[in-house]
């Protein structure tokens, strides 16, 4: 089956958006983004929208998924699936081959390997039942569901519980089915040694910092949102916040940050990894190499299929 879908993954501060908007501008095609984090509008420096990645040789590359939820509103891995295959029929309709760009693993995977997904309702008995349990006890019930997919994005217990909520739906659930387009991907991955990614991502953080990332987060708190949503969106929105509500020093925000971001990054390899696992075909690329020999392999990879 010829690819009709080239997908760009990898770790956080890798340089996916950029050699995505390479691509798509090489191939004549647009973006999907596959970011938990980039579909909500004002989150921008801490989600690393990199908006002008998206200009190559002055033309606007299109890029779906990005900028279509409230921040504040808990946008899930099934509402992903759903805009990722209206995006994908529709960039497809016009004969083009879609990227879908982004380190969100689960998303990702969602995609690849067809996820049977639902939207599960709200259960306040089971609510009730783990409102008392810690992130590790709950953690544990993921570990032995069934249908656990992920464990490495929830870092609150009320992510994990959302979590063991929709499991225990699907499993009582199991005729519901969706029917999506069959995928065949490209599926290229962008790699840096793990000393220079970890250099990457604290320079990185140190640029957000000095660019405003703090008075954004202040700017979503003066707007109403709650403290408790936007530490939900964990990594820089949780420790800011923790910081703007005092609950940290401005030292300490920055160095449990800058732990938690490579905490995060190395989540991300490994379940990139676990993808390889389980038949998954990376073809990784050296992310020091130039974005001219990158693009070249890339087209030559899509193009022998």
């Amino acid at each position: 089956m010829k690819y009709n879908l080239i997908t760009i993954l990898g770790a956080t501060a890798g340089g996916k958006t950029s050699f995505a908007a390479h691509l798509a501008h090489k191939l004549g095609t647009e973006i999907i983004s596959a970011d938990s984090r980039q579909v909500y509008r004002g989150m921008d420096i801490g989600t690393g929208k990199d908006l002008d990645d998206y200009i190559v040789d002055g033309q606007q590359i299109t890029a779906h998924l990005v900028d279509i939820a409230e921040a504040g509103y808990k946008y899930n891995v099934f509402e992903f699936q759903h805009d990722f295959f209206k995006a994908f029929n529709e960039i497809s309709e016009k004969g083009k081959t879609p990227i879908l760009a982004g380190g969100s693993g689960m998303y990702i995977e969602s995609v690849l390997q067809n996820y049977q997904l639902i939207n599960a309702p709200i259960n306040d008995k089971l609510r009730k039942e783990l409102e008392n349990k810690t992130l590790t006890e709950l953690t544990e019930i993921l570990k032995n569901m069934k249908r656990l997919h992920n464990t490495s994005d929830f870092d609150t217990a009320k992510r994990a519980i959302r979590a063991i909520e929709i499991e225990l739906f699907c499993q009582n659930n199991p005729h519901i089915r969706t029917n999506f387009p069959k995928i065949n991907s490209l599926v290229l991955g962008i790699n840096f040694d793990r000393d220079s990614r970890r250099r990457r991502i604290t320079e990185r953080l140190n640029e957000r910092l000095e660019s405003g990332m703090i008075q954004e987060v202040q700017t979503l708190l003066d707007k109403g949102i709650v403290p408790e949503d936007l530490i939900y969106y964990g990594l820089e929105y949780k420790f800011i916040t923790l910081y703007l509500t005092n609950q940290l020093t401005y030292n300490q925000m920055v160095e449990n940050l800058n732990t938690a971001i490579h905490q995060f990054a190395k989540r991300q390899m490994t379940w990139f990894r676990g993808m390889e696992k389980k038949g998954t075909l990376i073809h990784w690329m050296d992310g020091y190499e130039s974005m001219e020999k990158k693009i070249t392999q890339a087209v030559m990879l899509f193009e022998s299929k």
